[in-house]
């Protein structure tokens, strides 16, 4: 069998796993890059979304 002949046969598995061995190796070089990271001192987390909204104070009494 030549490369030829090992090339049509077996093109997708080559193409896929090559494709997927780069995307793998590309996401742990992004992973390990100390620039995306922040220092767990310098992290100041944002506040959550208040979804509270009290009631209006009830109504006075009129007097007649």
């Amino acid at each position: 069998m030549g490369l030829q002949e090992f090339w049509r046969r077996y093109k997708v598995l080559i193409v896929m796993g090559t494709s997927l061995g780069l995307i793998h190796w590309g996401w742990y070089n992004l992973k390990g890059n100390p620039l995306l990271h922040k220092d767990k001192e310098e992290y100041i987390p944002e506040p959550g979304i208040v979804a509270y909204v009290s009631r209006p104070p009830p109504a006075a009494a009129k007097s007649k």
